[in-house]
């Protein structure tokens, strides 16, 4: 990560030149963000990226995990991911939909107060870190936290999806649209 990336290249679709189902989806994002948000311009460049994230989301909303978890996990692979766009614009989600400050930066370190979302959170963290090569150790500690298996298949899900909005922006170093919010680890506060 030493080099360094200029912004915007893969190119924005530009919102009022959208056509069909691209236009169609820009116009759910406007109601949702108030924006177009530029990682949703950026897969707009292939339709069936873009469809495919916001089907796999709107798949994940109808689970278990309730929006306040699937936020926090979204903040804590961003961290794990150094994802300086997705960092932001999580924070600005879940402030939106009432998650504290405190949550927000406990979340970003994979912890809770409630140890149910920080067993979800850990476990997150641990299948980025290790990429997916969870111990049996590792899922028994799930386990004896609480998850069921159901939990444990829809937090890869949610990591999975967290990932490809976090690689896209990487590859495309998406332009930050939403608060600007640094890394712990890029802003040298090692915190909040």
């Amino acid at each position: 990560m030493s080099e360094s990336k200029s912004q915007n290249r893969i190119k924005l679709v530009d919102p009022d030149c959208a056509t069909g189902e691209i236009r169609r989806l820009f116009a759910e994002m406007r109601a949702k963000f108030a924006l177009v948000p530029n990682l949703f311009r950026v897969l707009a460049n292939e339709p069936a990226a873009l469809e495919g994230l916001m089907s796999l989301a709107a798949a994940l909303a109808g689970g278990s995990l309730e929006e306040k978890t699937r936020e926090r996990l979204a903040l804590a692979i961003a961290e794990s991911n150094l994802c300086a766009y997705c960092l932001s614009a999580h924070r600005a989600m879940a402030a939106k939909i009432g998650l504290t400050q405190q949550e927000i930066g406990d979340a970003i370190r994979a912890s809770a107060d409630d140890a149910r979302t920080d067993a979800i959170l850990k476990l997150a963290r641990g299948i980025v870190v290790q990429r997916g090569e969870l111990s049996d150790a590792d899922l028994a500690w799930a386990r004896t936290a609480g998850l069921s298996d159901g939990e444990i298949v829809e937090t890869v899900a949610n990591v999975a999806l967290n990932i490809f909005e976090n690689y896209m922006s990487h590859v495309a170093s998406v332009p930050i649209d939403l608060p600007k919010s640094e890394s712990r680890e890029t802003s040298g506060e090692g915190g909040e």
